[in-house]
């Protein structure tokens, strides 16, 4: 006879093991993404104390100026950053190029640790930072698409918008890391002159330090199954001639991305100089409003990525759509004029309940476009060719117009940003639907 509670038991624990294995590669994975977006974001997280350092102008708002220059010229190489780790990746493995990624983020992070100031060797001092975030903008150029498509090959099909979505609970965990490492620097262990003259280097040798250690858990990483099929069925062609045999594909990324980033670097990076320089809050209240409404963020990914799973994708990025490009200027307006934290908390917090809709799935239905052969390319230059035309530059070009005296002008574009993106969505298919995940060519 045949004993079918052992069948049962033995196939119980096979479901057992496949959770677990799953569910180890993706941490792994995204703890690594985390160390990658916590020395990225260490540089906006401390931007008001080394800016003086690097640019001496009497003006903070012309030196946080010059520092998001510096931070949008960054995404000026992460094109070739997503190239580069994406051919990796497709040619030799998503294993290889997650790890190499975040060996080079720690020498961008190690390089502005030690770097000398402006009052020490010059104009060397503001080239070398920039080097160094060059370096990093390359990492980060290829994180994207190798992570997006290995947390997507690594989830099994009725759970990768939920488990997708921790790439970007990651992604704002690393700017939530380097916002608590400003909270203890500001509130415990340092004063506001000691942060200004050496305190500002501490959080870009933490960051050194996490990079290697990511990149040894990430040389622990099993190899995706979806791409060692691949490789047996067919050979690889991550290449840019390989990528142009998709043009519907790589225009439904840029359009799909275009209002989402430009959304999302706001509500993040240039929300911190918003809040503390616009709004004029103190620089503890400032911390904690966005340390709060990042949080809040955090927690909406994996509802919003669970959601798709059960309604689809495509409704989630009409919502992100029509509510960014109805509630942005009516939410940034109030902002400035607010006087209470807690209301400020609140209104950045409403931002993120549409914003979520674009960043809980945006990698997953990238993911999704392209067939294994060649989806981490595919997913990651044209990302990064959009994120470097409209989600770096959107803090400069905020500023830009606040030198003008018209900070509202910013308002309005953010806004139709979102709509160009949301006339994008309404006309592509749902990819939850018409999937690529299983297409090898």
């Amino acid at each position: 006879m045949i004993d079918h509670a052992a069948t049962l038991n033995a196939d119980d624990r096979l479901d057992i093991q496949d959770v677990q294995r799953r569910v180890k590669a993706i941490f792994i994975g995204s703890v690594g993404n985390l160390v990658e977006w916590y020395d990225f974001y260490a540089y906006t997280a401390f931007a008001l104390y080394f800016a003086p350092a690097f640019f001496p102008n009497s003006n903070p708002v012309v030196q946080q100026l010059n520092a998001a220059v510096i931070f949008a010229a960054t995404f000026l190489v992460r094109p070739l950053g997503g190239w580069l780790f994406g051919y990796i990746a497709d040619h030799h493995g998503r294993r290889l190029s997650l790890t190499l990624s975040v060996v080079c983020m720690c020498f961008g992070s190690l390089i502005i640790a030690v770097t000398p100031t402006y009052a020490s060797i010059g104009f060397a001092a503001p080239a070398i930072l920039a080097l160094a975030r060059v370096i990093e903008g390359l990492s980060l150029g290829g994180e994207y698409g190798a992570s997006a498509t290995y947390l997507s090959e690594v989830a099994d099909a009725r759970h990768r918008g939920f488990y997708s979505s921790f790439q970007y609970v990651t992604l704002i965990g690393g700017q939530l890391t380097a916002i608590i490492v400003l909270l203890l620097l500001q509130n415990l262990f340092l004063t506001p002159e000691e942060l200004k003259a050496w305190g500002w280097r501490i959080p870009f040798v933490i960051g050194a330090l996490l990079a290697i250690f990511a990149a040894v858990m990430r040389r622990t990483l099993h190899e995706t199954e979806a791409f060692v099929e691949a490789k047996k069925a067919v050979n690889p062609t991550g290449s840019i001639s390989g990528l142009l045999n998709y043009p519907r594909e790589l225009a439904l990324v840029v359009g799909l991305t275009a209002g989402g980033t430009a959304a999302f670097y706001t509500f993040t990076t240039y929300m911190q100089t918003f809040v503390r320089q616009s709004v004029g809050f103190t620089e503890n209240q400032t911390t904690f409003i966005i340390f709060g409404s990042l949080v809040f963020a955090t927690l909406l990914q994996p509802i919003y990525g669970a959601i798709s799973d059960r309604i689809g994708r495509k409704p989630v990025l009409m919502f992100f759509g029509i509510m960014g490009t109805i509630a942005t200027i009516p939410i940034l307006t109030t902002l400035k004029e607010t006087k209470s934290p807690f209301i400020a908390f609140l209104l950045i917090c409403a931002a993120w309940i549409f914003v979520a809709g674009y960043t809980s799935i945006n990698a997953i239905v990238k993911a999704e476009l392209f067939p294994t052969k060649i989806r981490a390319l595919g997913v990651g230059l044209p990302y990064a060719i959009t994120v470097s035309l409209f989600g770096g530059t959107a803090p400069a070009v905020a500023l830009y117009f606040k030198t003008l005296g018209h900070e509202d002008w910013f308002y309005y574009y953010l806004s139709g940003m979102i709509f160009l993106s949301l006339i994008i969505y309404t006309t592509m298919r749902d990819t939850k639907h018409e999937s690529a995940m299983h297409r090898h060519e």
